[in-house]
């Protein structure tokens, strides 16, 4: 049952990727920031890479369980001796053996007391929490990536919102102004300017669609989605802000994946210590064969009648190793194995304060984010008025060109703020939220 809901909740995925990956000539479909995200987490190639990685240490795991299991093998050989060699006894000689040989057996060992290899399978199977732990800080990083670029196109898309106001405005004064230079009533510098004016909001209209078409590319790439894709992202998705979220002192990093995964990076350097000392521990195993021999001066050993003379042997036996010395190379390994444990704990301690450092910057650029939103936001509706008045004044001849164009890049200037402020704050939130331990929920 879980498997069809899960199977039912994946079908909205899909569809969505059928939209979205159609040709050149297919209709544009809007992307909305849920949407991008629950994609990327599906298709991005880093987080895919990360859950491969999740399927090999399981794998690794069984690789290592396999040395505390039963190792069995089987040989066989045949061998030609042209010259047999003689055992002298006094005056006799005895032959050693025939001219042709075959041997088959089977050989059997197991480990019965190995530290080494009971250490490893602890730290295989601690890895699998360390593959496990490093998708999700992969999935996190993916989600933050593609929400900060995902909100840098709108802002971008904004400023070209602006740029196209701007430069329907300018074509009719530029318009008024040409025929005004028809009747004399206006200056050829008047003319110039207008065009010089024109001529540069155009060249950033060119470099903003530039910018937007290479941001887009990013975001797709970030989510794993072909760059030849249409998409479309809703403008309502940079809402506006009046107010701060609710802020703490602190925040707790102990559960931050970023330290779980460091936490599980001390434990396998542990673990790994643990292992070269468990180099000056003995071993001991079991081992047994059993084999069958034939021996014949003909090659006639396998036939039926054959005068090869076979038997048959068996061992069974107990194997001991006990280290003594090997010139103080285990010492220098624990040795290092401590150096690697304590720089862990340093790495841990300054992720700690980065994480802090992080959150509590969030705070301040919402904070600024906030009160220059407010400000800007009184500054836009101010700039248009102040415009508005200055270009009927121009009209009437009651103001300069300069008047008017110094209005216009007022304008313009205090609307790319606001947008600017509109992404800090974004940002900043976003920034937060994965301080929280909460970047997931951007998904729901």
């Amino acid at each position: 049952m879980n498997r069809i809901i899960k199977s039912m909740k994946s079908v909205p995925l899909l569809l969505l990727g059928l939209f979205l990956t159609k040709g050149a000539h297919a209709q544009q479909q809007q992307l909305t920031l849920k949407q991008a995200l629950n994609y990327a987490v599906n298709n991005s190639e880093n987080i895919r890479k990360a859950r491969l990685d999740i399927d090999g240490g399981r794998f690794k795991t069984q690789e290592i369980r396999s040395q505390a299991l039963p190792q069995l093998s089987a040989n066989g050989s045949l061998t030609y001796n042209p010259i047999i060699g003689q055992l002298v006894i006094g005056d006799q000689s005895f032959q050693l053996g025939k001219h042709w040989n075959a041997n088959g057996g089977v050989q059997l060992s197991q480990q019965l007391f190995n530290q080494q290899v009971f250490t490893g399978l602890q730290a295989a199977k601690r890895s699998e929490s360390y593959y496990n732990l490093n998708a999700d800080l992969t999935e996190e990083q993916i989600i933050e990536q593609v929400a900060n670029t995902y909100y840098q196109v709108l802002v971008n898309r904004e400023r070209m919102k602006v740029i196209n106001t701007n430069i329907k405005n300018i074509k009719v004064v530029e318009d008024i102004i040409g025929n005004q230079y028809k009747n004399g009533l206006a200056r050829k510098i008047d003319v110039d300017r207008i065009k010089v004016n024109l001529t540069n909001m155009e060249s950033q209209q060119e470099q903003t669609t530039n910018a937007v078409t290479q941001l887009e590319n990013q975001l797709k790439f970030f989510m794993g989605m072909p760059v030849n894709t249409l998409i479309d992202l809703p403008s309502t998705e940079l809402s506006e802000v009046t107010t701060l979220p609710a802020l703490t002192d602190s925040v707790s990093v102990a559960e931050r994946t970023e330290i779980r995964l460091l936490d599980v990076q001390r434990d396998l350097l542990s673990l790994q210590r643990k292992a070269y000392v468990a180099e000056f521990y003995p071993t001991l195993s079991l081992t047994g064969n059993i084999s069958y021999t034939g021996q014949s001066d003909k090659f006639d050993l396998f036939k039926k009648n054959s005068s090869a003379f076979w038997y048959d042997a068996s061992a069974i036996g107990l194997s001991l190793r006990i280290p003594i010395f090997n010139g103080f190379a285990t010492r220098a390994r624990i040795k290092q194995a401590d150096v690697d444990i304590k720089k862990a704990d340093e790495d841990r301690r300054q992720t700690t304060n980065a994480l802090n450092l992080d959150y509590e910057n969030a705070k301040i650029q919402l904070r600024n984010s906030i009160a220059t939103i407010n400000a800007q936001r009184e500054n836009v509706t101010l700039a248009e008025e102040i415009y508005r008045s200055t270009q009927n004044n121009y009209n009437n001849g009651l103001a300069a060109l300069t008047d008017l164009l110094d209005t216009e890049n007022a304008l313009t200037e205090a609307q790319n703020s606001f947008t600017q402020a509109l992404l800090s704050y974004k940002i900043a939130e976003i920034q937060l939220i994965k301080s929280n331990g909460n970047i997931k929920s951007l998904l729901q």
